[in-house]
């Protein structure tokens, strides 16, 4: 249910951009706003990773200087079936982790070194099996095309504002008879709508991860717990990383307290998350 959600709000994203492109520059327009989501798709496919663990500060790790980490590691992705990513350790004490790449092969797990300090092994073994089910789950791939899609709104909006103040306005209500005011509408409503839009799908997919890595320990006991640590030291302990990267990370830096902005939070609330972990206890 939750991949088919996810696929219907990728299907409205897509839908909303070549809208977008159809309403500021007719057929041209519209092939002109595909073949951008396509190339920034591209970009986000082939250097989402590198981007993402450079500007986190993670570093590479060996097995002789994190062997905790590899041994879990290790023995979560041979339950899982999947190859071993790069690991990388981030120089924060806020504990927290964040998975990336476009596929298995080639995916990476980074992790903060207040995560290896706080967290006992059964709470590290459910974070761990949590980033590797976005790996399994091609999550970080459809965050990366989520994102770029909605970027590219932005940009085409941004270039319709332009046209607005350069009498395309004019033009367009002389020619379709009040039209412009739909353009004004779709100018300010399409950068929001692609916002919510991707912030659906990145909740989605952290509801998908929990429960997958739940099921890959075989329990959801240290997930639950870890979340509850997770919570408690991200509202009191910042984190140095670029709000694009945040997004990635199993919980949201620095998610103190609930309030009208969580509707613009790329995570669930965590006493959400727990909840339906500890469903899944319930129908066990």
């Amino acid at each position: 249910m939750r991949t088919f959600r996810t696929a219907l709000l990728l299907t409205s994203l897509t839908l909303l951009l070549l809208f977008l492109g159809r309403l500021f520059g007719g057929q041209t327009g519209m092939t002109l706003a595909l073949g951008l989501a396509v190339l920034m798709n591209g970009i986000a496919y082939f250097y989402s990773d590198r981007i993402a663990l450079a500007a986190s500060g993670a570093r590479p790790v060996t097995p002789e200087q994190a062997p905790r980490l590899y041994a879990v590691v290790e023995r979560l992705c041979q339950k899982a079936s999947l190859p071993m990513p790069r690991l990388y350790v981030i120089p924060e004490a806020a504990p927290n982790a964040f998975a990336t790449g476009r596929d298995p092969r080639h995916a990476s797990v980074a992790v903060t070194e207040g995560l290896l300090t706080l967290m006992n092994d059964e709470e590290l073994e459910g974070v761990i099996a949590h980033e590797l089910s976005h790996v399994k789950n091609y999550d970080i791939l459809t965050s990366s095309i989520a994102a770029t899609l909605a970027g590219a709104i932005t940009w085409l909006a941004e270039m319709g504002r332009w046209g607005l103040l350069f009498g395309y306005g004019d033009r367009r209500d002389e020619e379709s008879g009040g039209n412009a005011l739909v353009a004004i509408l779709m100018l300010i409503l399409a950068p929001l709508a692609a916002l919510l839009l991707q912030l659906g799908i990145s909740r989605q997919r952290e509801y998908q991860a929990d429960a997958s890595g739940a099921r890959m320990v075989g329990h959801p006991y240290g997930l639950i717990s870890a979340l509850r640590k997770l919570d408690a030291y991200n509202r009191r302990l910042a984190m140095d990383v670029p709000p694009a990267v945040s997004s990635l990370f199993i919980v949201a830096p620095l998610n103190a307290r609930q309030t009208l902005a969580s509707l613009f939070s790329t995570h669930p609330p965590i006493e959400r998350r727990i909840a339906q972990l500890e469903q899944m206890v319930v129908t066990r």
